[in-house]
């Protein structure tokens, strides 16, 4: 991709903050082998069954001929151009004899099972397989995403009732697209949108854009459980262990992860998109981050355990990296990536917008917090506690020289008229030393030579005398 290409990129991306698209999987087509038990199309001469007490809502694309099609109750089957069902010849050597083959239990499919969602900047990147990686609630629409059922689909989706209302930007359904919440109310109140969308609750078009260019909360943070319930459904209700000793747990994320997280604080002048294309684009492209995801969005930090309230009053901007490595190696990719990001904010962070930053990182040896860019009262800190630190260390080292705690053997060098001094008082005061069986100071006629040093010193300037019994000036040579 060349410059002009991710220039023209970047200003598609920050055109809106809110230009995600989210796209519902499963559907509920005649054609669609998983949705049969024996997990084929029926043939020709098999008999398709529907159960009588299901509600569901058929969509089909060609012409199938049966032997028999039992319908339910309470059902309808939406034909494209040509579609349709006819009685099947005696005889379909392709086939066989034939058998009963029945369409399976659509019911257990959840609004908020994240697993069941895609996402893209665009509804070609969805066409194309360029989907976005999200933490678990925002896997699920958020609150200022378009939401979008495929064209020549059917789909049957169970909303629970939750103590918050589901907010959509727009929805798209059989390939018309509703915007105003009056007129999608109409669409669900009708008997497919009833099969559609059986209920309790129903998701609201509200046709609003995030105009934040700093980026939106997604609004899913009070359906936190049954997003985490749903998607633990199939992971027999549990976690899965990670192969990190500490796995580190996002905002908004169901369970731990091996990798890094990056929490940005920012200014008025950060613009969410612009910096999701600028790590896209400077960091994933390369080869050898080929495996490891990428998540970035506004977050409201986690309520404390105590009093409730929230750790900071200002929404962060989250950037969540993990890789697909198990062992000691899990993480390891995802923690690269985030230190690359880390540099790169200390580099270029201030352009747009970023003031601090902070990374944890759990990998399968080791977890540890690394912070970034510092404020002025941060660095202001620092300062003085260096210099508080400075000043106590030369008090205490002015406090053990003045009370001799500790000198320096050089020092008798530097300072000997001081010591010289101190020991001719030390050598006066009475019972202040031993007895030394070579130097007796009561022996008489004991010559007290004078000091031999490198050092020399004249006599009169000083009393300090000594005999030393390697030197004896009485003795001729």
């Amino acid at each position: 991709m060349n410059a002009i290409q991710i220039l023209l990129l970047v200003l598609l991306l920050s055109g809106g903050a809110d230009a995600v698209y989210k796209r519902w999987i499963p559907n509920t087509n005649f054609e669609n082998a998983s949705n049969w038990a024996e997990q084929r199309l029926p043939c020709s001469q098999d008999t398709a069954v529907f159960a009588s007490n299901k509600k569901v809502s058929v969509f089909v694309q060609s012409a199938h001929s049966l032997r028999s099609l039992y319908l339910p109750l309470d059902g309808e089957f939406l034909l494209s151009p040509g579609a349709g069902f006819m009685a099947a010849p005696a005889e379909d050597p392709t086939c066989g004899e034939g058998s009963l083959v029945n369409f399976g239990d659509v019911d257990h499919y959840q609004w908020f099972d994240p697993t069941l969602w895609q996402s893209a900047v665009s509804v070609d990147a969805l066409e194309n397989g360029n989907t976005l990686f999200h933490v678990d609630s925002e896997r699920v629409p958020c609150q200022h995403d378009d939401v979008i059922f495929s064209s020549d689909t059917s789909f049957r989706v169970q909303v629970q009732q939750t103590a918050s209302e589901i907010q959509l930007k727009s929805a798209s359904v059989l390939g018309r697209k509703f915007s105003s919440g009056a007129e999608f109310g109409e669409y669900l109140a009708s008997h497919t949108g009833r099969l559609q969308f059986p209920g309790p609750a129903r998701p609201q078009v509200t046709n609003t854009k995030c105009v934040d260019r700093t980026g939106c909360l997604c609004g899913n943070e009070g359906v936190q459980q049954e997003i985490c319930s749903a998607l633990l459904q199939h992971l027999e209700n549990k976690c899965p262990e990670a192969s990190c000793a500490n796995p580190l747990k996002p905002i908004g994320h169901c369970c731990g992860i091996c990798g890094a997280i990056i929490s940005l604080e920012y200014t008025s002048e950060f613009d969410l998109e612009t910096y999701r294309s600028r790590l896209i684009h400077s960091f994933l492209s390369l080869a050898k981050y080929s495996e490891v995801k990428l998540a970035i969005s506004k977050v409201q930090p986690l309520a404390s355990a105590m009093g409730g309230k929230s750790l900071s009053s200002e929404p962060r901007i989250q950037v969540v990296c993990i890789d697909e490595k198990t062992g000691s190696n899990a993480g390891m990719d995802a923690l690269q990536l985030a230190n690359d990001i880390m540099e790169d904010i200390q580099s270029h962070g201030q352009s747009f917008g970023i003031t601090t930053a902070e990374m944890d990182f759990s990998t399968g040896a080791s977890t540890s917090t690394q912070k970034g860019p510092l404020s002025a009262l941060g660095i202001t800190g620092i300062v003085l506690g260096g210099v508080v630190l400075f000043v106590s260390l030369l008090g205490l080292a002015y406090y053990l020289y003045r009370t001799d705690a500790f000198r320096l053997a050089d020092s008798r060098f530097f300072w000997l008229r001081r010591n010289i001094s101190r020991l001719e008082e030390d050598v006066s005061v009475e019972d202040g030393g031993f007895s030394n069986p070579v130097f007796d100071p009561t022996a008489e006629n004991e010559a007290k030579p004078r000091l031999q040093s490198e050092f020399k010193e004249d006599s009169s300037q000083s009393a300090i005398q000594f005999s030393n019994p390697l030197y004896d000036g009485n003795i001729e040579v």
